[in-house]
């Protein structure tokens, strides 16, 4: 039971947590609601992340780090910024 359940459950909850510990500026991340973005501040006193969301208008969303679904590997973060 605990190698079928509980192991992989903490070891993915393992990897969510460092991944957020990892978080810095000019990752692309998107967030659970599905926003893409580039992480452009991260205030970790206040558990809150700074996300551009748009280029041109230079729009900015502030979300909590829990948000964050998913940081994007550089081939992606290539690919969005040509």
């Amino acid at each position: 039971f605990y190698f079928l359940l509980l192991r992989p459950q903490r070891q993915e909850q393992a990897r969510r947590k460092a991944m957020l510990a990892a978080l810095k500026k000019n990752d692309h991340v998107i967030t659970a609601g599905g926003i893409f973005g580039v992480v452009t501040n991260v205030n970790t006193d206040a558990d809150e992340v700074t996300v551009k969301i748009d280029e041109s208008t230079n729009t900015k969303i502030r979300v909590t780090r829990s948000s964050i679904a998913r940081v994007l590997l550089d081939e992606h973060s290539g690919e969005s910024s040509k």
